[in-house]
């Protein structure tokens, strides 16, 4: 039996609970891990309420995708990945079909990745979904190169914060957009070229200066809603805006372009368009793992809770005043 964070009825932090459950035997394909540490997204607080793009089919439901363990046993047909070797995985399944708030979780080998030397289990567990993600998004998908511009809300997230470091390896250059001057110094700090604070400043006026007015290639936008109309205005001719998250929870139009606006090019984009690719997972793994052991690129981790704080980490998670990652680790 191991603990594990189920929920019987869609709702707040408050309708997660601690039960035993039967760890369960990994079949074709998958493995088992030992679960010492979980990184918390945005994607499970939708789920556990309801709010997220694919709905919960049948409760008890289970929660979470991003882990760090080792591993202790492995299904038939599984290579690569042998018992007690340090591993992560990524969001690369639905969680209908398998969840890590747990002591010990079985998962489809394919969303396992190999710990690099020298990552922990809390950096293990915070580091891959935020790069994963910034990279498939930016370079796979939206193929950004030196010299290009990148302007992203929600930056003190850990995508936002990932996304400005994927942007400085890469030779682009990464304008972070906050909504007050309070996290300003930490984005600079962090490696942002500008910080615009929204709620002071004319964010089309501060990126077409400092665009010299060509604005920017690629606008990387967690938010979504209303807000994408101003958004389009600071996009480059054939530059793109990605829309890779919907914390506004409003609707978001396509933005009305007039004769003086060049053609815009905006599209959505999901982890699992890099993380369910094989190819584009194993380019991605290997960036990233190359930005871990430069130094050039480290998990930001706002708190830690313990497992048995699985409701008050989720109440965090909704403040909105993390700064990085949130990491529940769980001690066995």
């Amino acid at each position: 039996m191991t603990r594990t964070v189920l929920f019987h009825e869609l709702g707040g932090p408050e309708v997660l609970r601690l039960e035993d459950v039967a760890a369960g035997e990994p079949g074709p394909g998958e493995v088992r891990i030992r679960v010492e540490a979980i990184g918390l997204n945005r994607s499970e607080a939708l789920f556990r309420s309801g709010h997220y793009i694919e709905p919960v089919r049948r409760f008890p439901a289970r929660l979470g995708t991003e882990a760090a363990g080792v591993v202790e046993a492995v299904g038939a047909g599984v290579t690569g990945l042998e018992a007690g070797r340090p591993v992560s995985t990524v969001p690369a399944f639905s969680q209908n079909d398998y969840g890590v708030y747990a002591g010990r979780a079985v998962v489809p080998a394919a969303a396992v990745l190999p710990r690099p030397e020298g990552v922990g289990p809390v950096e293990g567990a915070a580091v891959w979904m935020p790069y994963v993600t910034a990279y498939g998004a930016l370079v796979e998908v939206g193929g950004m190169r030196p010299g290009d511009t990148v302007v992203l809300n929600a930056a003190s997230s850990s995508v936002g914060l990932a996304a400005i470091r994927v942007a400085d390896r890469v030779g682009a250059t990464p304008i972070a957009l906050t909504r007050t001057a309070a996290k300003k110094e930490a984005l600079l700090k962090e490696g942002a070229a500008e910080v615009i604070v929204t709620e002071e400043e004319d964010v089309t006026e501060r990126v077409l200066a400092a665009t010299g007015g060509r604005g920017a290639e690629f606008v990387f936008d967690a938010v979504a809603g209303p807000g994408v109309t101003d958004l389009a205005r600071v996009v480059a001719p054939e530059g793109l805006l990605l829309v890779y998250g919907a914390l506004s929870g409003r609707p978001t139009p396509y933005p009305a372009i007039d004769l003086g606006m060049p053609a815009l090019n905006m599209r959505t984009y999901t982890m699992h368009e890099t993380t369910r690719v094989p190819e584009r997972l194993r380019r991605a793994a290997a960036f990233v793992a190359s930005g871990l052991r430069s130094g050039a690129f480290r998990a930001v981790v706002d708190r830690t809770f313990d497992l048995e704080e699985i409701v008050e980490a989720h109440r965090h998670l909704e403040s909105n005043a993390q700064f990085g990652k949130i990491v529940v680790t769980v001690r066995q």
